[in-house]
């Protein structure tokens, strides 16, 4: 459960910093205020990991040729595809991520996949399970 909540402690951060670096990304809060803000981003992280999680599984599986020919290089456009049906799918939750066009969307991808992996080797020695030491 740690590990769940830390992911999406990571996502939250990532799309944070994908809004703040990319201009053609933009998040709309649900409400005013600073914790609304926080907790939109929450929210839309939670969104892409579902996604990410049902569909993007999924589309790994069918594209793994592709992923074998272009070394993996696809998992950008797979992710740009997966940010930009996010955007599509929660204005209608009444907050909602908005990508202004498809490179937005890969460049949007892009960070935010730089950014997982920076946080992930910073914060890797408090995800790995408890050892037993002798």
């Amino acid at each position: 459960m740690a590990r769940l909540l830390l992911g999406l402690i990571i996502n939250t951060a990532a799309l944070w910093i994908a809004d703040s670096f990319v201009e053609g990304i933009h998040l709309i809060p649900f409400g005013s205020g600073e914790a609304n803000l926080v907790l939109s981003y929450a929210a839309v992280a939670a969104v892409f990991g579902i996604v990410n999680a049902v569909i993007g599984n999924f589309i790994r599986i069918v594209a793994f040729p592709l992923y074998l020919l272009t070394l993996g290089l696809v998992a950008i456009l797979v992710n740009a595809g997966l940010l930009t049906l996010v955007s599509q799918a929660t204005p209608y939750m009444g907050f909602g991520l908005v990508i202004d066009d498809f490179s937005w969307g890969v460049i949007g991808a892009l960070v935010m996949s730089l950014c997982n992996w920076l946080i992930g080797i910073a914060l890797r020695p408090f995800m790995s399970p408890v050892s037993i030491t002798r």
